[in-house]
């Protein structure tokens, strides 16, 4: 595919989609606490947990004061709750002692939290600091190699592959309308290929 066709392809899920994210936040440090608890699970759980969860520890220091066993308490039903526990403990840790207990706004600092990973790092990176990044999930990952705007065979050089075909100023709107169209109509089983909006742009659409 070529740097025209995926402009196109942008532009017409911009009218589609939001370019805003579905977790529910008002601070950095509540979105990557959300972000992190989003691996594997739907935004609508995640967005129950943190509700409650965040009434009363939606920042480093309130965090902390819960043990593991506390935490995971409260993010039981957002799967991999152990795992997810230690990156929120450990990350939250790292902000209090590395950064004064604000959540850094480069992507290097990010990346260096303790718990977090290169997708939860972009994520916060462009949707809290307006920063240029894309985060490849499983939605991403798959919608962008079905449709050919990469071929790629693993999550980072599919982030790269995007990079180099989309605009700059696109890779955060784009991240966010890859994610929608992978869960309204190109899903991983049974994808809605005959209602999909940029069927006629779709590399597997041309093949037939």
């Amino acid at each position: 595919m070529n740097k025209k066709t995926a402009k196109e392809i942008v532009e017409k899920l911009s009218g589609i989609f939001t370019d805003k994210p579905a977790l529910r936040f008002s601070t950095p440090y509540e979105l990557l606490i959300a972000v992190i608890l989003s691996a594997q699970c739907t935004d609508e759980r995640v967005n129950k947990v943190t509700a409650k969860l965040f009434e009363n520890y939606n920042t480093p220091e309130k965090m902390l004061s819960l043990s593991q066993d506390g935490l995971e308490k409260y993010i039981f039903s957002c799967g991999l709750y152990k795992s997810k526990a230690e990156h929120i403990l450990s990350a939250s840790k790292d902000i209090l002692e590395k950064f004064n207990g604000e959540v850094p706004k480069t992507l290097p600092e990010l990346r260096s939290l303790a718990g977090v990973g290169r997708k939860t790092a972009n994520v916060v990176y462009s949707v809290a600091f307006k920063g240029d990044a894309i985060a490849v999930d499983t939605h991403v990952f798959r919608v962008s190699n079905r449709i050919g705007l990469v071929n790629e065979q693993n999550v980072l050089n599919t982030e790269k592959g995007l990079m180099k075909i989309l605009d700059q100023k696109d890779w955060s709107r784009a991240h966010h309308y890859l994610i929608y169209l992978g869960r309204s109509f190109c899903k991983a089983k049974n994808p809605d290929c005959e209602n999909c909006p940029i069927k006629d742009e779709c590399a597997k659409k041309i093949k037939r």
